[in-house]
Parts: C-alpha cells; structure tokens; sequence
C-alpha cells in the first residue's frame, strides 16, 4: 500500500500550480555590490500583483533606461531565485535593481498556469540571490544596502537619505560613503526626519 501511496503522490504533484521547487544560488553581494549588474534601477510604487508578477510604477529611473512608465516585474515560481510577488505588496514602495528578460526558456510558459512564468521577453525580473531591493519609504532606504550580513533582507541599520544612494549610482561617492551613512546615530536621523516632517506641516499650513 506505501509504494501505491507513494506512486498516487507523485502522479499528482505536477497537478499543483502552486508547488514551487527549492531554489539554489550563491549570495551575490549587497545592493552597493550587485547593482552594477542590473539592466535597470528604478524608484518605484506596486500598482498590482499578478500570480508571480508585479506591476510597478516608476517614479524615478536611477540607472538604465526604460521606456514605459509601467513595467512587469517577474518574481518566484518553480526553483526561479526570485523573491515571493506576495512580498511586495500594492502601494508599497522600491528601490530595485532589474534584470531584463531577454531569452524565454522553452518550458517559461505553461498555458495551464498562465499566471505562474517564467517572464516574458522585454519584461524584466528580480533575483533573490543578492540585495537587489531596498525599502523606499519618504526620503530614505533601507535593506540590504552595504556591507550587510548574507540573506539579511531588514539588517539592523539606520535608513540612508536618498540624496545619498543617488550620489552613489551617479558615481560622485562610494560605497564607503553609503557604509558611514548607515552607521549614523539613529537619534540624530529620528530628529532630522521629525524636523523636516515639522516644516513641511508649517508649510502646508502657510498656503491654506
């Protein structure tokens, strides 16, 4: 009865478009390490998600160029090292670091589970095997930035100005800087921020 169990079992695993194979890859470096490798740097807002793909806004092209406003990103499906679509809820904001889709491979799609891909050409995804994204939140980033630990996706770490990161992709700093400004004493960056918050309240109220 086990090797019948076991036969049934394995019959009806390519059944489940949900399973998804264990993915294996060397850590690649952090942001500051990986992101001369991408095709494509870009701020950018969730708008939706798609089976294993978002759709992201881009609010500001960082590095690369692309030539819509609104693009797909592919995320995790099958041993693709590609982070979980779910992790990138709608409305929350990025710094990514993309690779464009440029080869499909022949089994990429399966019209039985057109929402689970591979990607498709001209589209582009994001790897997991590095720290390809940052939290975007206000006027600073957060994540796996510089210098971090493997696999750390939240590393213990004070948020980085964006002023900073974009001085550091324009190669007018590096990555010593990005590794100083992250060391920062998070009290004095909680007082910044509480005070640029505060001016921007009397400001609002001044124009009404």
């Amino acid at each position: 009865m086990r090797g019948l169990a076991g036969a049934l079992a394995l019959a009806l695993l390519p059944a489940s478009g949900n399973l998804r194979a264990e993915c294996g890859c060397l850590w690649e470096g952090s942001f500051s390490d990986v992101q001369a490798s991408a095709d494509l740097v870009v701020a950018a807002e969730v708008l939706r998600i798609k089976g294993n793909a978002v759709d992201i806004a881009i609010e500001e092209q960082l590095r690369g160029e692309a030539y819509l406003d609104d693009i797909r990103v592919w995320m995790e499906t099958r041993d693709y090292c590609r982070p979980p679509a779910e992790e990138f809820p709608v409305g929350s904001r990025w710094i990514l670091a993309l690779k464009r889709i440029t080869d499909v491979p022949d089994d990429g799609f399966d019209p039985s589970t057109p929402n689970q891909s591979f990607g498709r050409r001209d589209d582009y995804y994001l790897s997991s095997c590095g720290g390809y994204w940052l939290t975007y939140n206000g006027e600073v980033v957060t994540g796996n930035l510089v210098n971090a630990p493997r696999w750390a996706r939240d590393p213990d770490m004070t948020p980085v100005f964006m002023d900073v990161l974009r001085a550091f992709l324009r190669g007018e700093t590096d990555s010593e800087a990005l590794l100083e400004a992250s060391r920062e004493d998070p009290a004095m960056m909680e007082l910044f921020l509480d005070t640029k918050a505060f001016l921007r309240g009397d400001e609002d109220i001044g124009r009404q």
